[in-house]
């Protein structure tokens, strides 16, 4: 990915609004992307719509409210172990500062 050239701001530029990251629109997307998360994330979307579907069999919505909540478990799981990953890997304020580290 190609970067752009740092520029200086004028006085009454704004920053751009960050851009958010594309969600896969499907399942098969999300798995080929490596994202676990995004994958999950598809799936309870399909999920969900089956389960606000009207036409959706009353024998298959147990099975589906119950599959829907084990996704949302595994998805909280997932992230609050990024969390919890990216806590460790920071460096906090109370370290011996080490010189011979540099």
């Amino acid at each position: 990915m190609a970067r752009k050239p740092l520029r200086a701001v004028g006085p009454d530029e704004k920053p751009p609004a960050p851009e958010r990251p594309k969600e896969p629109k499907t399942v098969l997307e999300a798995s080929e992307s490596g994202d676990r998360i995004a994958e999950l994330a598809a799936m309870r979307r399909i999920i969900a719509r089956a389960l606000d579907n009207e036409n959706t069999s009353p024998r298959d919505l147990a099975a589906l409210s119950r599959r829907q909540i084990e996704i949302s478990k595994e998805i909280d799981a997932l992230k609050r172990q990024q969390s919890e990953e990216a806590e460790q890997d920071a460096i906090s304020g109370d370290e011996e500062w080490a010189e011979e580290a540099i």
